[in-house]
């Protein structure tokens, strides 16, 4: 299914999208990692947001 731009919140934002640019870009620096961090995450993890979080937070200790 299509990235609905319209559609914000709930899902969309419970999931990280990182072959979209703006996604990419401000999930990065919410969690404080670089774009090439966060992808690497995604890829480990799945696109979950809260997976994503944990597992960053996991690796950086």
């Amino acid at each position: 299914m299509a990235d609905d731009k319209t559609k914000t919140g709930g899902q969309d934002r419970a999931r990280i999208n990182v072959n979209e640019d703006y996604e990419l870009r401000d999930w990065s620096k919410k969690f404080g990692v670089t774009p090439e961090q966060l992808k690497a995450a995604v890829n480990a993890v799945g696109t979950s947001a809260e997976a994503v979080e944990a597992h960053l937070r996991h690796t950086r200790r």
